[in-house]
């Protein structure tokens, strides 16, 4: 059975993501049904990640039309520190957040929710080198291999990939 089938998720990409941390969403996802959109700077680009697995973008920043999305995911590696920087992913980050439709982060994408500051009161997990920007932000860090705080899915690492998709996914057929 497809847990996600009619549902649209947006995953965030830039050059530099963390190879596991992006690829492991989009299948596991499409896995269930949803139909995942890869949204990057530019359309039909191809982006790098660390370990040299590449990705083509579906859609760009400034074509897609976040608003009739259900969810977004955001990758790790240095990507987030990338796409942070786009005004286009801040507004998706706060509307998405505004609109309680949940939002996945792992490893450095916490970054991206610091930038877009909503993580105030908000308890997660990250990678634990970002733990002090974290909790700089308001965030309450825990070391945990995920937390869900209502439509907010936060990782740490490629190990915990397995508990990230399967609470993404709790968080999704709710």
């Amino acid at each position: 059975m497809m847990k996600l089938k009619g549902k649209k998720i947006i995953q965030l990409v830039s050059g530099d993501f963390e190879d596991l941390e992006l690829w492991y969403p989009v299948l596991r996802l499409r896995e269930e049904g949803a139909e995942v959109h890869i949204v990057a700077e530019k359309a039909d680009e191809e982006y790098v990640g660390k370990y040299g697995v590449p990705i083509v973008s579906d859609l760009s920043f400034g074509e897609i039309e976040h608003e009739s999305y259900d969810a977004i995911l955001v990758p790790g590696g240095w990507s987030p520190d990338k796409l942070r920087r786009y005004p286009e992913v801040i507004k998706m980050i706060q509307d998405m957040n505004s609109l309680s439709k949940p939002i996945g982060q792992i490893c450095h994408a916490g970054w991206v929710l610091i930038s877009a500051k909503i993580l105030n009161g908000v308890k997660v997990t990250s990678t634990p080198g970002i733990k002090d920007d974290m909790e700089n932000a308001g965030a309450v860090w825990v070391n945990e291999p995920v937390v869900v705080d209502g439509h907010i899915i936060s990782s740490r690492r490629p190990p915990d990939l397995p508990d990230y998709m399967r609470e993404f996914i709790g968080v999704m057929t709710k």
